[in-house]
């Protein structure tokens, strides 16, 4: 078989999968991404037992650097788990409810299958 046609059943194939993902898997997948450190996990489970927590508080908590809490916040609120509000010097996060609840009921039913 030559290059060309392993290329063209390469693409063929890739287009036919991604038929059939739906718009559900593919939240569902960008926020199992965004879950998936435990540091990540901490600040979510944290802003779940309380309505909201500065930038700084956490920097005390967490054994990690600044700069290395800010790519893990970005994550999560790129995803949209969790909204940021600038009060200087710090940032107030807090849970995006609407986006947390479709997470949890997409996560729940993946494992109903």
């Amino acid at each position: 078989m030559n290059l060309l046609v392993k290329f063209v059943r390469h693409i063929t194939n890739n287009m036919v999968d991604l038929k059939i993902i739906t718009a559900d898997q593919k939240k569902a997948a960008r926020y199992a991404k965004a879950m998936g450190h435990p540091i990540r996990m901490y600040v979510l489970e944290l802003l779940s037992k309380q309505s909201c927590c500065y930038s700084g508080d956490l920097t005390d908590i967490l054994p990690i650097a600044k700069s290395t809490l800010s790519r893990h916040l970005k994550e999560l609120k790129d995803a949209g788990l969790i909204q940021g509000e600038i009060e200087a010097p710090k940032i107030k996060y807090c849970l995006n409810n609407n986006n947390w609840q479709e997470a949890k009921i997409l996560v729940k039913k993946l494992f109903e299958l």
